[in-house]
């Protein structure tokens, strides 16, 4: 068990790629790799905040923008409430 967030986004992200593609369709605008927004969702249930709180904290925490490989540039709240409901929908 971590107490890291960084520690956390970093194995998510590993754990990611093992796991599904990078994009879910030839079509996907290839904006932010599935791989990325699971390692930010994994981070934002580690951290117990809402879908604009780890958009907030991807905006002011570089160090958690590197680990998870993204930019200056980061998914919006919209963008990862989307992901979450695609990628970690209950099936079955």
């Amino acid at each position: 068990m971590t107490k890291s967030a960084l520690a956390v986004a970093r194995r998510a992200l590993a754990a990611a790629r093992a796991a599904v593609p990078a994009y879910s369709s030839k079509f996907s605008k290839k904006t932010y790799t599935q791989h990325q927004l699971l390692a930010a969702l994994a981070v934002r249930q580690f951290l117990k905040t809402d879908y604009r709180g780890i958009e907030q904290h991807l905006k002011d925490w570089s160090d958690l923008r590197a680990a998870i490989g993204l930019g200056e540039d980061v998914p919006d709240h919209s963008t990862l409430q989307k992901a979450a409901e695609r990628l970690l929908e209950k099936k079955g």
